[in-house]
């Protein structure tokens, strides 16, 4: 089963919390377990160092032996000095065994020796401080700090150690895990709270999302997320509604692509169907039956361009026409493609102007661009008057071959031009209503050109004229005749 965003975003934040926890709680042990040892240390060294003075007052450093009435007082005074500071105090032979001890009951360390480690290093030192038992002296650890003792002549007469139960340590740690324990508690506490807030406010905008996901998948697309909240959920709603709108418009096309292609093939089977229903039933007279047969056929031509602009759009759409780009002189696809509709030409008697061949090279799939041609060409020829005029240009410029087919007439209006490449789009005021066209000539006009990596665009006055133009890429050096070029 997987697991919510929230409870993702509060187990991780509880495992950050409890590692901090544990590694600031060992920190400051760790710190504080040093920080005891250096204060208990530098106490037990103090009152060593008290209780050396107070031997060499008693001139008790040049001889060890504390057996007279002197002994007994300087005995008293280390007592009195061991319990203001809180510390046992030993005294020591050279040897390290013991000779007092600032205890009530004395007798349990004197004759007991210290550990030689400890002598040695005190020796060799001036001072040595442990943390231990000193040598099994102590049934526990205890907080140890020993000096060695010199006489006036600087010979060795013992030593004197103190020390203190670190019993205390222990319960101070104690006291510090159950604080560190009980922070951990509230923190949790806390956290989980403030967790669970701002993971709702954070998965509110993904929510929402998925929301909408849904009515997409019932076919509402006119729904929308709200773009605010954090920089990141901001770009991804902004996102979101960029491909909401987008398919939206899909949609939008689709139901008209579909509306328009019903009503484009209804209209031809319409007419067949009536035509040769009335030859059948004797409504058409014998004599008229070849009159209408030929608009039969006609229909039926239309019925034919129009299913083959039809697989040509999906095909070229949908990537698999392959582009076989090659170096050639452009002027010989539109001297191709007006000699081809030259009856047409002839028939409304069309000027042609501008019609002057100069070899000019584009780097393009030839067959691509005869279309494109033959497209425009055919669109000029229809939507020219009688006598009218039609003139090419063919331009280069700075690696670019601009391409453009003019004709007199009608015009477009200023409202239709950012329509006119669209699928099925017919402009009935300014250009009247052509039964032989299908509304898909200029749309595959423009991907042909998008194919060849040019662009096309229309430029028109009302009443005056109409100019398509379209680029191609100029002639490459250093390209293989044969190259093949994947389509864009």
């Amino acid at each position: 089963m997987h697991k919510s965003i929230t409870s993702r975003y509060f187990y991780s934040t509880a495992v950050l919390l409890l590692c901090s926890i544990a590694v600031m709680g060992f920190a400051q042990m760790y710190m504080f377990i040093g920080y005891y040892r250096n204060e208990n240390n530098d106490k037990l060294l103090a009152t060593i160092d008290s209780t050396i003075a107070l031997m060499k007052e008693f001139g008790m450093t040049d001889d060890m032996d504390l057996s007279d009435d002197t002994s007994m007082t300087l005995a008293r005074s280390i007592l009195l000095t061991s319990r203001v500071s809180g510390n046992t105090i030993y005294l020591t032979d050279p040897y390290g065994c013991i000779l007092r001890a600032s205890t009530d009951d004395e007798s349990e360390y004197v004759g007991r020796s210290i550990s030689q480690r400890a002598m040695s290093a005190a020796y060799a030192t001036g001072s040595y401080t442990e943390l231990g038992t000193l040598g099994g002296l102590f049934p526990s650890r205890n907080y140890v700090a020993v000096r060695p003792v010199f006489s006036s002549s600087g010979q060795l007469t013992g030593f004197v150690a103190a020390s203190i139960d670190a019993s205390n340590l222990n319960e101070f740690l104690a006291n510090i895990f159950s604080v560190l324990v009980l922070s951990a508690g509230l923190m949790l506490m806390v956290s989980s709270v403030l967790s669970i807030l701002l993971s709702a406010r954070m998965i509110m905008p993904l929510r929402r999302m998925a929301e909408a996901a849904k009515k997409f998948g019932a076919g509402d697309f006119t729904v929308r997320v709200s773009e605010d909240g954090d920089e990141e959920l901001n770009q991804l709603s902004k996102v979101f509604n960029n491909m909401a709108e987008n398919l939206e418009k899909i949609d939008v096309s689709r139901r008209s692509f579909m509306g328009n292609i019903a009503h484009e093939l209804r209209t031809p089977m319409t007419s067949i169907k009536g035509f040769v229903d009335g030859m059948l039933d004797g409504t058409i007279p014998p004599e008229s039956r070849d009159h209408y047969l030929a608009i039969v056929s006609q229909e039926c031509g239309r019925l034919t361009r129009l299913i083959k602009n039809m697989l040509d759009i999906t095909k070229l759409e949908a990537g698999e026409y392959k582009v076989n780009a090659t170096n050639y002189d452009v002027w010989e696809t539109i001297t191709a493609a007006v000699f081809a509709a030259e009856q047409r030409i002839e028939e409304k008697n069309i000027q042609l102007s501008g019609f002057a061949p100069v070899k000019t090279v584009v780097f393009a799939d030839a067959d691509l661009v005869f279309q494109v041609v033959a497209n425009l060409l055919d669109n000029a020829i229809k939507f020219c008057p009688e006598e009218g005029e039609i003139r090419f240009s063919v331009t280069q410029e700075k690696g670019v071959v601009t391409i453009s087919v003019r004709n007199t007439g009608q015009g477009i209006s200023a409202d239709a031009l950012p329509f006119v490449f669209e699928r099925f789009y017919k402009e009935d005021k300014s250009r009247g209503l052509n039964a032989a066209g299908s509304g898909l000539g200029l749309h595959i006009c423009k991907v042909l050109v998008n194919l060849s990596g040019g662009r096309i665009w229309v430029e028109s006055r009302e009443g005056e004229y109409c100019q398509f133009f379209f680029t191609l890429p100029a002639a490459q050096k250093n390209t293989r005749q044969n190259g093949e070029k994947a389509a864009r």
